[in-house]
């Protein structure tokens, strides 16, 4: 699947202008609140007529302003799961997904079947939607959405609404459906832990531009785009394996920078998983530490250095095949003699990373 979004709209003072192609797999515009994201989602469903522009899913033009061309939004084969799951109070949630499917007319129990084990909804199927949690709602409509057959899925916000706990019980499904349908999907987030576990291409989106456009774990490290992620939200994506479950309750993985020490991460020896590191977590030292608590020490080289109008700076690493961002001082990075090329140790505690910020891959 190749998405492609060429858009200009106008709202008050608010100018959208935005141009990027995504290839397969989950694309998350990720921005802050009033960036333009949910604006530039109701585009391609084609529940906003943008004054110009073109949206095409894998070779099917969508919207063409300048050539007359609006399909409208029921012709599209586009799901679309909103922040709220909108379920049909009076159905039960067969009902609900049987909707679904025959919207897009399918008739196969299979399916029907795979897409109910998958979301793990069996034992919701004959209960109403009052009688369940928000992440029950939240799986429910998904399911809903994949089974109308969409050649799209746009998220936007899913789980904007949920608390803490129960996203962590909803991301292993969103994980699974990025695996194991192939269905593309668009996910609009303003959650960088979201976004670091699910993207496959992260769009950057910032005053309605787009901002930076590629990989997690490109677009969180680039210093550059520090300021349109946040420098709270800057940091870095990296690969690891499931390597053991200690008996202490810490998990070992292995990664290209070096071996870390994570508190409970979930799955057996083997599993590959993405792992977030804010560069706020992360310290600097010129020489290896002795008598430290941190657990984890990777060996570093310092790629560049990019200092911010206040006291910061942000160092980015190359540590293996990974790259590891770091928040200092200006202060700290000239007492340290800090260059491009000078070898370092990135000092990261165990404790730092929380567990949303851990997902398969």
């Amino acid at each position: 699947m190749s998405l492609a979004v060429s858009l200009k709209h106008r709202f008050g003072t608010f100018r959208l202008d935005v141009d990027f192609e995504a290839p397969a797999g989950v694309t998350a515009l990720y921005g802050r609140s009033g960036s333009g994201k949910t604006t530039m989602v109701n585009a391609v469903a084609g529940l906003l007529k943008p004054d110009a522009g073109i949206v095409s899913v894998d070779g099917v033009t969508l919207t063409d302003i300048n050539a007359g061309l609006f399909v409208p939004p029921h012709k599209r084969r586009i799901g679309y799961v909103f922040q709220e799951p909108r379920l049909f109070p009076h159905l039960s949630v067969r009902s609900n997904l049987i909707y679904g499917a025959r919207f897009a007319g399918l008739q196969d129990e299979r399916e029907f079947d795979r897409i109910v084990g998958l979301l793990g909804i069996g034992t919701l199927l004959d209960r109403r939607p009052s009688k369940l949690s928000g992440g029950e709602k939240s799986r429910v409509a998904l399911g809903r959405a994949i089974l109308s057959k969409p050649r799209l899925l746009l998220m936007d916000e899913p789980l904007a609404a949920l608390d803490e706990a129960r996203k962590a019980e909803i991301l292993p499904y969103f994980e699974r459906l990025r695996d194991e349908t192939g269905l593309p999907i668009l996910y609009v987030s303003h959650s960088p832990a979201e976004v670091a576990r699910l993207a496959t291409t992260v769009v950057l989106v910032e005053d309605g531009r787009v901002a930076a456009i590629g990989a997690a774990a490109e677009v969180f490290s680039d210093p550059g785009a520090a300021h349109a992620l946040g420098l709270r939200e800057a940091g870095a994506v990296l690969t690891a394996r499931i390597e053991a479950q200690e008996a202490d309750g810490l998990t070992r993985l292995s990664t290209s920078a070096g071996p870390l020490l994570l508190p409970a991460v979930n799955g057996p020896p083997g599993t590959m998983v993405r792992v977030r590191l804010l560069a706020q977590d992360v310290m600097l030292a010129t020489d290896k530490p002795s008598g430290i608590s941190a657990l984890n020490v990777l060996p570093a080289r310092v790629r560049d250095i990019r200092e911010g109008e206040g006291p910061g700076a942000l160092v980015r690493l190359e540590a293996g095949d990974e790259i590891i961002l770091a928040r200092i001082t200006r202060r700290s990075a000239s007492a340290l003699d800090l260059a491009p090329g000078r070898s370092v140790h990135a000092i990261l505690k165990a404790v730092s990373i929380a567990r949303e910020s851990v997902g398969e891959i």
